[in-house]
């Protein structure tokens, strides 16, 4: 005791002497303790809280006497009551501090116990008052990561992503140490013939692997039983349920993982319908949510799940259900989708065979072209992007660019040779008729000549001109059948058609027609490929089918410009392309990025009936002239070749 303290106690121990004395036979404070820690000091204690007692002249004299008592101020667990006045400075130091009172230097006992009473009285209202201010801070920060995590698992739309997200929210708002998530799958009805499909789990003390796995729904186990009866389940200790219980819990998988499963928390997810879509399970509770339980038998960290707990999984569990559910069904929309996309490619496919795969390259190509594009840290198109919603668009617009070719004849998409098979053999029928024809007249003339007693040589030059209008017909149907194929014509290969156009023939019946028809003149004399020009404007015609078509299906904000990007594949730059004849700026950049790749298939295909595919080098070449002539972009082309986008492919185009 130092010397001031010395001069304090001479005054004041005899005081606080006989006032302990008095307390401790106080009937009234019987449940409470009276001691003296120190000797200037009467600490009267309730529970966890004390009321000191000190002379004033402690306070400002002896301060360090109530340094053992520091942490029950600052808990709003002691308050303090000076025998006398302390000094100003004292007083406003003593009044932050927790001072509920001052009395007389000497009080009565009376004086004192009230002082003692009001004292407790403080405390339990200080006590009242943070507990309020804890839980209403404990209620602003749930609801705010309530907010946080409602905007987090209802923003979501992959469905492994939300899974994973809901779990690591749940355990993070209840404190738990672990989870698992369940799906439930199955058509039936009866959720009892379904089954649960384990999909991951989460464990913030202890690494492992999870395989997915299923098991039934049923009462055996805590999640079926949960989606059964569609209610929650609290149980504080798993290893100790009641022999009775339903269900059971296996732990040879803690005995697997070197952990120990203790208080668990699991609930049904359900949907707006109140179906059970899924179940979700909390494991391990902890007092200090950034422990790690390492010590598996000291589980005194780990408590039961609250109502707290229980109402707050509850309420997000309601949210994470209709949230997987809306997952869950955009995921079957964007799978309806994807199949009615490529159900319509078949459909292309089957109407046009020679062109096979050609929907799913082009769109292979572009998709690669436009990531391609994405990595340019220079040029004109350094600053593009594409979300993934953006490139499932361009997929999509690439796939269907030419669905409209249901609306184009099928003997038009698959004419290979410059005449239909049909009409050929109509030719090949009709020189056969004219061959018929001649031979009756020759005969006829030679019996004429018998007749009249011609000679020999005579008949020898009857003969001999059959001889010669016959091998004029063969050489007239060798020509047809040459200039059928899709080749390029010389200006000899036009004389020659002209000139069997203007030859006739006479049928049975003695009517006179030409060899061949003035519709059969024009297919003939197309210069190059197969088709007449009315032919070709049908093939043409199947941007705008495919553009009518696909505006008028519902894609929604995200693939809205489907039908436009696909209904410009065939524009030019310079306005020379087909169905609207847009301009460079016109014409969107993904449609541009199709033409490229568009123009490089139709080159680099297998062989097919009316043509044959051409080497790599040449299909750069030819893309390149095509970029002389302001067809297609020469940047797009540059980075297209550069990038090799054709090996994107699973057979890459011969070079």
């Amino acid at each position: 005791m130092g010397a001031d303290e010395a001069v304090v106690a001479e005054t004041v121990l005899s005081v606080l002497a006989g006032l302990t004395e008095q307390l401790k036979a106080d009937g009234r404070l019987a449940d409470d303790r009276v001691t003296r820690p120190h000797p200037m000091l009467l600490a009267v204690r309730r529970s966890d809280r004390v009321v000191l007692v000190a002379p004033a002249e402690g306070w400002d004299l002896a301060r360090g006497i109530f340094k053992p008592f520091a942490s029950h101020f600052a808990d709003a667990r002691a308050s303090l009551i000076l025998l006398g006045t302390p000094s100003a400075r004292g007083l406003d130091e003593a009044l932050n501090r927790g001072l509920c009172c001052t009395l007389s230097a000497e009080p009565t006992v009376d004086e004192l116990y009230v002082a003692i009473h009001n004292g407790f009285e403080l405390l339990d209202a200080r006590q009242r008052a943070e507990k309020r201010g804890e839980w209403v801070n404990r209620y602003r920060y749930e609801i705010g990561e309530f907010f946080e995590i409602a905007q987090a698992i209802t923003t979501e739309r992959d469905i492994d992503k939300l899974l994973a997200l809901i779990l690591e929210k749940c355990r993070f708002i209840t404190g738990a140490d672990a989870g698992s998530i369940y799906v439930v799958e199955g058509d039936d009805p009866d959720i009892a013939r379904r089954t649960l499909h384990f999909k991951l789990s989460q464990n913030d003390s202890v690494t492992f692997d999870a395989s997915e796995f299923t098991i039934p729904v049923s009462e055996r186990s805590m999640a079926g039983y949960a989606a059964l009866h569609r209610t929650p389940l609290n149980i504080a200790d798993v290893y100790k349920l009641e022999p009775d219980s339903p269900f059971g819990f296996d732990r040879s998988f803690d005995e697997k993982i070197g952990y120990r499963t203790k208080s668990v928390l699991t609930t049904p997810l359900l949907s707006r319908q109140g179906d059970v879509i899924g179940v979700l399970q909390l494991i391990n509770r902890k007092k200090e949510p950034s422990s790690k339980l390492i010590d598996l038998d000291e589980l005194e960290g780990v408590i039961p799940f609250d109502k707290r707990s229980v109402d707050l999984l509850s309420t997000l569990g309601s949210l994470a259900g209709i949230a997987l559910e809306n997952a869950i069904l955009y995921a079957e929309q964007e799978l309806m989708l994807e199949g009615f996309v490529r159900a319509s490619v078949e459909a292309i496919e089957q109407r046009d065979p020679t062109t096979s795969g050609h929907s799913i390259r082009v769109a292979d190509m572009t998709v690669g072209l436009a990531m391609a594009l994405e990595r340019l840290d220079a040029g004109t198109y350094r600053d593009v992007s594409f979300t993934r919603d953006d490139i499932r668009e361009l997929e999509y617009a690439s796939l269907l660019h030419d669905f409209g070719k249901i609306g184009v004849r099928e003997e038009v998409l698959v004419k290979a040779k410059k005449l239909y098979p049909h009409d050929l053999q109509i030719i090949r029928q009709r020189f056969g008729i004219a061959l018929r024809s001649l031979e009756v007249e020759i005969l006829k003339r030679k019996v004429e000549a018998m007749e009249r007693g011609a000679g020999q040589s005579d008949l020898a030059a009857i003969d001999a001109e059959l001889g010669e209008r016959r091998e004029q017909l063969r050489a007239f149907f060798s020509t047809i059948t040459e200039a059928n194929e899709p080749k390029v014509l010389s200006g000899g290969d036009f004389a020659m058609i002209e000139e069997i156009s203007r030859q006739t023939y006479v049928d049975e019946n003695g009517g006179v027609h030409p060899l061949l028809t003035t519709g059969e003149v024009e297919c003939l004399s197309v210069p190059r490929g197969t088709l007449t020009s009315i032919e070709y404007d049908e093939i043409r015609s199947h941007v705008s089918h495919t553009y009518e078509f696909l505006r008028t299906i519902p894609w929604g904000r995200k693939f809205r410009r489907v039908a436009q990007i696909a209904g410009a594949h065939h524009e030019r730059l310079d306005g020379t392309g087909y169905p609207h004849r847009l301009h460079a700026s016109e014409i969107p950049l993904q449609a541009k990025m199709m033409s490229v790749s568009d123009i490089f298939d139709a080159l680099t295909a297998a062989d097919r009936p009316y043509k044959r595919a051409v080497p790599l080098t040449r299909a750069c070449d030819i893309l390149h002239m095509e970029v002389k002539q302001n067809h297609i972009d020469g940047e797009l082309v540059r980075v297209f070749i550069e990038s090799k986008a054709w090996e994107r492919l699973d057979t890459p185009p011969r070079s």
